[in-house]
């Protein structure tokens, strides 16, 4: 077998890092939705990422749906998700503390493990990737199809929020209840119903996530706590509140982990990425990207 050359290696790596990174950048985005409009950190973001997997598989190796139908059935299942738990959770304690309806976000964490573990079992599951198992070869490294499937998924993702708050009425909306949900009350703005789409739309992200990975990462039903708290990493690193913060901050986290897992070991991969957050919060507390001091966004990006 032909040996791969050293800066096929550093190919592959990179490309491992920003795939793996692009997934932390759309779970820190899901995060950022949330907190620009309530505040509120959402622990359970990562059970949305293993839904979408989950659901993903259930939808093409159980009902064997088309994978275009499957992929549009499961962003609308996990979405409702999102959606039922803002109103059987949040919203019913919507005058509480923020760290209240934190905490109630980590317990709704452990319900939907504990659905998942009970519905899929402890196994891991996979299925193909969607356009095929065979890998392109660039400068010798071997990068598979899937790998592209999920930075365009990231692509779309972004552009896609970029064009709804910029030029949409419940984008706008949205973003004005981020910079001061009493005076939008005033306004007319139903502050209640933007959290609840702030909801969904995190938990679609997650969902898309979720079922863009799969194929190339095993998906069980405890993988969302460790992508939250990286998905959450990339999130203050960017800086809390920008959305082009936390896709650079994900990709740089993916990147500086797998060239450690590469070139170091694959032990030291998550020590690295959370020393990296560490010194960049001790420089800047705000993040890379967010406002020197640390409050809601005020624009998006």
């Amino acid at each position: 077998m032909e040996k791969i050359s050293l800066a096929g290696q550093l190919i592959q790596y990179i490309f491992t890092g920003i795939t793996v990174g692009s997934i932390y950048a759309m779970v820190g985005l899901g995060f950022n939705i949330i907190y620009n409009v309530t505040e509120i950190i959402n622990f359970a973001q990562g059970e949305f990422v293993m839904l979408g997997g989950l659901f993903m598989v259930f939808c093409t190796a159980t009902l064997n749906l088309p994978l275009p139908v499957a992929f549009i059935l499961t962003i609308a299942l996990v979405t409702g998700v999102g959606a039922m738990m803002e109103r059987s959770t949040i919203n019913p304690v919507k005058n509480a503390t923020v760290l209240t309806m934190i905490i109630v976000t980590i317990a709704v964490s452990i319900v939907l493990k504990g659905m998942a573990m009970f519905a899929w079992g402890k196994d891991p599951y996979i299925y193909p990737p969607f356009s095929g198992s065979e890998p392109v070869f660039i400068f010798g490294a071997a990068v598979q199809t899937q790998t592209f499937w999920v930075l365009l998924m990231t692509a779309v993702v972004v552009v896609l929020l970029t064009l709804f708050f910029k030029r949409t009425r419940y984008g706008k909306a949205m973003l004005a209840c981020s910079d001061n949900p009493e005076a939008a009350r005033l306004m007319g703005i139903n502050v209640n119903l933007m959290v609840l789409i702030s909801f969904a739309l995190s938990a679609a992200i997650g969902a898309v996530a979720g079922a863009v990975i799969t194929p190339i990462s095993l998906m069980e039903y405890d993988r969302g706590a460790l992508l939250a708290l990286k998905g959450f990493g990339a999130a203050v690193l960017g800086g809390l509140g920008s959305f082009y913060g936390s896709v650079v901050a994900g990709i740089l986290m993916g990147i500086i982990e797998s060239l450690c897992a590469g070139l170091l070991s694959s032990g030291y991969k998550d020590a690295v990425a959370l020393i990296l957050l560490l010194l960049v919060l001790f420089i800047r507390p705000s993040g890379l990207f967010g406002s020197v001091e640390v409050s809601k966004i005020k624009k998006f990006g």
